[in-house]
């Protein structure tokens, strides 16, 4: 098989794994050219440098694509306005990010020409299945080599080891060598003393958090802000309208000074072991929160509650990366039916990790004062009441009379 591939087409972030596998794929295959793809979904700074190294490591090319506001407005804002929380905790931000990427590289592939698409995932992770189920669905007859799977390689220390033998710079270093997924909406931080749930996450040392502070490191006074939806879309803040990159990166700011967002949570992998991760999603947190608010005066309870059980289903469709799949297409339709009265206004407090409802209002609420009032009121008759619960309590009276009946004929 090695000789039958002279393409190959890689899933690069210039991190650990993707960097040795660059020299590890020409070593392997017979000196095939390697085209190094890298999805721009917000990482920052760690795109700087990128293309030196991809080629100083043997790539041909490099491809940098920008996917922020597509990965924003088609796959996180959709996620939100389902209310699709993993497990109630994980806000599922590498999850939305790994099929925008895979789908992108998939067509690269396919311009240039190549034989197979290489990624770095493990074969412990979950996303090795995000990324290839999306190439499935994109380039299905393509060839997806995953050294994982398959090479000599068997820690991270045994990777390290390879790239200095093989004079590839790293950022990283053995003692502070955490596994991370950073892009706009999130970071996750997972190994080294996060491997054991005994162990408190350190989130008042230095250089632990990235998009935040600890709530314990927060000000003393409550940061307010207020987000305009329309249709379940957040699209200003203050008054001030963004798009929905420049939303969330404000949230961050805002949630990240007032350490908002911070999940400490042992979840189920896909591939069926618990993995214990510390996430940052401060923006990201917010939005949930708000839009969760907004939707309590404009959904009717039905739809609410079978919108809320179905956000279980849509959080494992994310978080299983089956982005691409008739169901999630069809769950999202229901979803922005669901949208069409959820615009409004949604006032938080913010204040040392906690999110704080301070005001609701919307041209569709459902809430009518003059109904629930505890005050006099023209329109509710309470003695209609009583009917109701005849009805609704029937059938707990007619067991009763019936178990009675039955304990007195014993």
């Amino acid at each position: 098989m090695a000789n039958k591939i002279k393409k190959v087409v890689l899933a690069y972030s210039g991190g650990l794994d993707t960097s040795i596998i660059i020299p590890w794929l020409k070593e392997n295959y017979d000196n095939c050219e390697v085209i190094a793809v890298s999805g721009d979904v917000g990482q920052g700074t760690e795109l700087d440098g990128l293309e030196e190294k991809a080629l100083k490591t043997g790539a041909s090319k490099l491809y940098i694509e920008d996917l922020t506001e597509e990965f924003v407005e088609d796959y996180v804002f959709p996620t939100v306005q389902a209310g699709a929380i993993y497990e109630n905790q994980y806000m599922l931000g590498t999850s939305f990010a790994r099929p925008i990427i895979a789908k992108r590289i998939a067509e690269i592939a396919i311009k240039e020409g190549a034989d197979a698409i290489c990624h770095g995932c493990t074969g412990k992770g979950n996303d090795q299945v995000r990324f290839e189920l999306a190439i499935k669905a994109f380039a299905p007859d393509m060839q997806i080599i995953a050294p994982w799977r398959i090479w000599n390689i068997k820690s991270r220390d045994e990777e390290i080891d390879y790239a200095e033998a093989h004079n590839i710079p790293l950022k990283i270093n053995r003692e502070t060598n955490y596994s991370k997924d950073k892009n706009l909406w999130h970071l996750s931080h997972e190994g080294l003393d996060l491997e054991d749930p005994a162990n408190e996450p350190q989130y008042e040392k230095p250089g632990f958090l990235e998009m935040g502070v600890s709530p314990i490191q927060a000000p003393d006074k409550p940061t307010y802000v207020t987000i305009h939806f329309e249709r379940g879309i957040p699209t200003s803040i203050d008054g001030v309208e963004m798009n929905g990159k420049q939303i969330v990166a404000k949230l961050n700011e805002l949630g990240g000074a007032n350490g908002i967002g911070l999940a400490d949570l042992v979840e189920n992998r896909l591939v069926g072991m618990k993995s214990r991760g510390v996430y940052e999603t401060p923006g990201g947190a917010i939005l949930y929160k708000a839009h969760e608010v907004l939707e309590t005066i404009t959904l009717d309870k039905e739809t609410a509650r079978v919108k809320q059980y179905l956000s279980i289903k849509f959080a494992d469709i994310v978080y299983n990366g089956q982005w691409f799949t008739p169901l999630r297409e069809a769950m999202s339709a229901f979803v922005t039916e669901t949208q069409k009265t959820v615009t409004g206004d949604v006032k938080l407090k913010l204040y040392k990790g906690n999110i704080i409802n301070a005001g609701v209002t919307s041209p569709y609420t459902l809430y009518d004062e003059e109904v629930a009032t505890f005050d006099e009121d023209n329109v509710y008759n309470q003695a209609d009441s009583a009917g109701f619960i005849n009805l609704f309590g029937l059938p707990i009276k007619v067991r009763a009379k019936l178990e009675q009946k039955r304990n007195n004929n014993k």
